[in-house]
């Protein structure tokens, strides 16, 4: 099947089919399935000109807001006017890597009225919502600040798409990667363990292995093959654990901390290639570098670090004596944040650095340096019926507080059904069931047993 012919058309009033109220785009537990997990009826509790729709998808073994643009366009295309009503956007913007030249087509050929398609270089990390509003608009996001700030929302793939299906948020598409048989991409219950998932994908092609959850450069290690997939969980990636990318994430602070202080040389590569620096915002990896050797105490690693947007380009790519500057201005910026290091000037004050268009980093580049060239790059979407014998569902899988239990132990619930609610006047999500059994309430988590 063809990226065309997987694509139906949409009108330009959503398909005729009214948009769902912010109340029930948070009846249905919608959240920002890119990764940061803010509740969507919040992000779109505002008014603005623009909604983009973030499809870079930079990071690298990763294919799953592509694989829904090739096989599920039309609710995306849905929810990406229903999200400009909502908003009161007069224009909608695709942002994708130019290299999909068929999904492009495609999409150009079906967009409704007032959408249009932007072809976005292939770097890393275009998918960030700073560079990517750059990219489409021109604008500079001021640093602490939102896409609402220069009149736009950036909103997922995914997150629009369940917009679109109006129906509460149990199953969760992701890619499985790396060193395992068949890299695809799946649509799985939230709440299934990465090890059931992974089996999914063929199981691993090595005995030894490490799993990264998200994309390599800002994955988070799994401790087990038990973590539960979350409404967040966009990437399930396998490698050898003698990998280099899994050395790095698993480096305990302590290790970091004394080899950046000993062998740090202040090149200042970890700056001039920090996308955020090259925006104009006050953030100099180099600085937070220095302070490890050159102050103490509460001084430690304060220079400017507040706006590191955690991307791990100055880490995995820039440094040439493998330091993690990184995670030295990560441990920097509660202590930023206590003493109030934060930006003083205006926005018409932040100029993008002049060289910053040349400073991309190809992902091509980027591969070969985190030596990922080994592996199977795709992620095809396929069909796999799940039957998990049990889920467990966290209650704290977004932005803001846990969700409270709305259910008893020995509760039998439907997949759907309201698990836990967001406590009144507090930031947060609801969840639903994602398979049909009975119910144990923990601390942090529901457990559903089929």
């Amino acid at each position: 099947m063809t990226a065309k012919a997987s694509i139906s058309r949409v009108g330009s009033a959503g398909g005729g089919l009214q948009a769902p109220s912010l109340d029930r785009l948070e009846e249905h537990g919608i959240v920002g399935a890119g990764g940061g997990g803010f509740p969507t009826a919040v992000k779109l509790k505002t008014t603005v000109s623009m909604v983009i729709a973030n499809a870079a998808e930079c990071e690298p073994l990763l294919h799953k807001d592509k694989e829904l643009l090739h096989h599920h366009a039309e609710p995306f295309l849905r929810g990406m006017k229903m999200a400009m009503d909502l908003v009161g956007a007069r224009e909608g913007v695709v942002g994708i890597k130019e290299k999909y030249h068929e999904i492009i087509a495609a999409l150009e050929a079906q967009v409704p009225a007032g959408v249009r398609v932007q072809p976005l270089p292939d770097c890393y990390p275009a998918g960030d919502e700073f560079i990517l509003v750059h990219m489409v608009t021109g604008r500079v996001i001021p640093p602490g600040g939102l896409p609402k700030d220069v009149d736009t929302v950036v909103s997922n793939v995914e997150t629009l798409m369940n917009i679109a299906l109006d129906k509460p948020v149990t199953h969760k598409y992701l890619t499985v990667a790396g060193a395992v048989e068949t890299p695809v991409t799946l649509r799985v219950p939230i709440g299934i363990t990465i090890g059931e998932v992974i089996e999914a994908a063929g199981g691993t092609t090595v005995e030894d292995f490490g799993v990264l959850i998200g994309g390599v450069m800002m994955a988070k290690p799994a401790a087990s093959l038990d973590i539960p997939v979350t409404k967040t969980t966009g990437g399930i990636v396998v490698l050898p654990v003698e990998h280099a990318l899994i050395r790095r994430h698993n480096a305990p602070w302590h290790h970091i901390a004394k080899i950046g202080r000993s062998a740090c040389d202040q090149c200042r590569f970890c700056t001039e290639f920090c996308p955020r620096f090259l925006l104009g915002h006050p953030i100099e990896p180099h600085r937070a570098m220095q302070s490890l050797g050159f102050a103490s105490g509460a001084d430690t690693m304060v220079a400017g670090t507040l706006y590191c947007c955690e991307c791990n380009l100055c880490t995995m790519f820039a440094c040439p004596e493998d330091l993690d500057p990184k995670s030295v201005c990560v441990q920097s910026k509660p202590v930023a944040r206590e003493r109030g290091l934060t930006f003083k000037g205006t926005p018409e004050s932040v100029t993008p650095h002049p060289m910053a268009e040349f400073r991309r980093v190809p992902m091509r580049r980027l591969m070969a340096k985190l030596g990922l060239g080994e592996f199977n790059n795709v992620g095809p979407l396929t069909e796999h019926t799940f039957a998990p014998r049990k889920v467990n569902v966290l209650l704290k899988q977004h932005a803001g507080a846990p969700a409270v239990p709305v259910v008893k132990s020995g509760d039998r619930v439907r997949e759907g059904d309201l698990l836990a609610a967001m406590e009144k006047s507090k930031l947060g999500a609801r969840i639903h069931a994602s398979i049909d059994g009975v119910v144990t309430v923990n601390k942090d988590a529901i457990v559903i047993e089929a």
